[in-house]
């Protein structure tokens, strides 16, 4: 029988650099990506590619790396926040009943533009873009609802959607030190 002899393992900086690549050349699949751009156009700089479904396999041991790595180039309070949410589908709404990656995590939610099946994004950014906070929930998380937690380190005033009006959160950020417009 036939083994490979090659070695199959990528580094923990190797899977970060794909991962941050990943976002910043930003493809809407993963697969597409390692398929059609790194195995291709990029074989010379990852001499060790495993195959797609091993390489997903081994992409959650960069999460702790890729939190330290956030913590450390975040951006700082100016004064001027905005908050925002963006939902992340995982599926098409057409698959959700035989979807399993990420059962029982996904929610169905609703934006703006329609139902989706996944996750939505909660992000604060300072008026330079920077990011000073962020929060993945389930898609039917309510956008308010992650807000008290996303600005613990904010000052003065913060910039929303209507999705963030509530008489109450207004209230509880005031007693804060925040201003929500």
């Amino acid at each position: 029988m036939k083994r490979r002899r090659r070695s199959t393992q990528l580094s923990l900086a190797e899977m970060m650099t794909l991962v941050v690549l990943f976002h910043q050349l930003r493809f809407s699949q993963f697969k597409v990506f390692y398929l059609y751009h790194v195995r291709l156009y990029l074989r010379k700089e990852f001499p060790n590619l495993p195959s797609y479904s091993r390489c997903v396999e081994s992409l959650p041991r960069s999460a702790l790396a890729l939190t330290a790595l956030f913590e450390s180039i975040k951006g700082k309070c100016t004064g001027l926040s905005v908050a925002d949410s963006t939902p992340i589908a995982v599926c098409d709404n057409l698959r959700i009943r035989r979807h399993k990656v990420f059962d029982g995590i996904a929610e169905r939610g609703k934006t703006s533009t329609g139902w989706f099946f996944g996750f939505k994004l909660h992000v604060i950014i300072n008026h330079l873009g920077e990011i000073l906070s962020f929060r993945l929930t389930p898609g039917n998380t309510d956008d308010r609802k992650p807000l008290p937690e996303l600005i613990k380190a904010l000052s003065d005033c913060l910039y929303a959607d209507k999705g963030y009006l509530s008489a109450s959160l207004k209230q509880q950020l005031k007693t804060m030190g925040i201003n929500l417009i």
